[in-house]
């Protein structure tokens, strides 16, 4: 029983539609009929401002941390879920989520809640990763793919050392999430078309 909640509950977390509740709540904006029509913490700043994608951010975060302690805490003890895979369920809500007729983000910032809630060393290689690459592609979306490919070698050297095989197993699906989830994205950095940031 207890599987099932933690099942039904970390993916009801994941879809809680911070862009879209933030937006109409304290925006009267439905960020989905502007910019990239996303909505993740990108779209956010890029149509509300850097207040409220940094909100975004920090909430999108905070659903995948959430998720992946869930399993560890007392209540959910004989669950028998794996830590990883309860926030790895919670990317799929953010993907994917109920509250917003399944259409939500591109994984990138709950994914990052996932290491941070379960791994935090990681988190911080791929915050300063990601923040690098940044600020020499001005290109979020590349940037992204970038971390996670760092995370996939991080995953790998580390399971070499420490025989964690569910770290480098679930890294593998969530930057392969986040990859599919930035297909159009890729198109367009090819074309050269892709938008660049200009607050950094």
């Amino acid at each position: 029983m207890n599987m099932i909640l933690l099942i039904i509950l970390t993916y009801l977390i994941g879809s809680i539609p911070s862009g879209l509740w933030i937006g109409k709540l304290f925006y009267k904006t439905d960020i989905r009929e502007h910019g990239s029509g996303n909505l993740g913490a990108t779209n956010t700043f890029r149509i509300l401002g850097k207040k409220a994608g940094i909100v975004v951010t920090l909430m999108d975060i905070l659903k995948g941390t959430i998720a992946t302690v869930l399993p560890t805490l007392a209540y959910f003890a004989d669950s028998g879920i794996h830590p990883l895979i309860a926030g790895a369920i919670a990317v799929v809500g953010h993907m994917f989520p109920v509250f917003a007729k399944f259409r939500g983000g591109k994984a990138v910032a709950t994914s990052a809640g996932v290491v941070l809630g379960y791994h935090w060393p990681i988190f911080i290689i791929l915050f300063i990763a990601f923040i690098l690459c940044l600020k020499v592609s001005k290109m979020v979306s590349f940037s992204s793919m970038f971390a996670s490919v760092v995370a996939f070698v991080y995953a790998i050297i580390y399971t070499f050392f420490e025989q964690d095989y569910f770290l480098l197993i679930i890294i593998t699906i969530l930057a392969a999430f986040i990859f599919y989830r930035h297909r159009s994205n890729i198109v367009r950095i090819k074309a050269g078309t892709e938008p660049k940031v200009k607050w950094l």
